[in-house]
């Protein structure tokens, strides 16, 4: 069984397939995740641009792959249900250490550690993916089918949620039922933070208390009960 990493794009389905969008966005993941690592050493609002960065990129992937890709996968392969939730463990492992970097600042002692234990999940996440899951995605599903599951992947991706929450079930009902407040919630502090980054003026004010009161919201509604509904205990928190 070959991994999808070294794969020609016609072998892939092309563009459209959930094949080829996985790929692209790991590669992707690789270059931001470098440029973090680049911009630690001079530390700022470089670093911190560059680890929202990920963050949106991961959550948004992760969101959809839960709500679109596992689901499908659960259905067609006949370990479909082991091999994903390792995955979402590992998920759950990078909701919670990225909610830890959110806190820490690069010029912490244990900053780098903690963004190289981050990096280190998400490689291990890229190579389950691209070396296990999609190859057998691949045996037994046909291109239409492929690219109908990227559609739906890419669609949802553009409405997920696009920073951690770790309290919220990986699985349906859950997952689906948090999508639409957390979205707003999370997707409104992006705007305030490009503000942020936009006028450097540090979310100070205003802007501050907006973002804290959004930040509060987005965790009152992560912690209401049905959202916890459906998930896995290796995934509970």
């Amino acid at each position: 069984m070959a991994t999808i990493a070294d794969q020609s794009l016609e072998h892939l389905g092309g563009r459209t397939s959930i094949l080829a969008r996985q790929r692209a966005d790991h590669a992707r993941l690789d270059r931001l995740m470098a440029r973090a690592r680049t911009t630690v050493q001079e530390g700022g609002t470089a670093h911190q641009v560059a680890l929202r960065a990920v963050a949106r990129l991961v959550f948004t992937h992760a969101f959809a792959e839960e709500s679109v890709l596992f689901p499908a996968a659960r259905r067609v392969l006949p370990e479909g249900d082991p091999l994903t939730l390792r995955i979402e463990t590992d998920h759950q492992e990078v909701d919670e250490l990225v909610a830890q970097l959110d806190r820490s600042s690069w010029s912490d002692p244990g900053h780098r550690e903690l963004m190289e234990r981050t990096f280190a999940v998400l490689d291990h996440d890229v190579r389950t993916e691209e070396d296990e899951l999609l190859p057998r995605m691949q045996q037994l599903l046909g291109t239409r089918r492929l690219r109908l599951i990227g559609w739906q992947w890419e669609l949802v991706r553009r409405i997920a949620p696009t920073r951690p929450h770790p309290v919220v079930s990986r699985r349906p009902p859950g997952q689906v039922l948090s999508a639409l407040p957390l979205t707003v919630l999370d997707r409104a502090r992006d705007l305030l933070q490009r503000f942020d980054e936009a006028t450097r003026c540090r979310l100070t004010g205003p802007v501050s208390t907006a973002d804290r009161l959004l930040a509060g919201a987005a965790g009152a509604v992560e912690r209401t009960p049905v959202l916890r509904r459906g998930e896995r205990p290796e995934t509970s928190r």
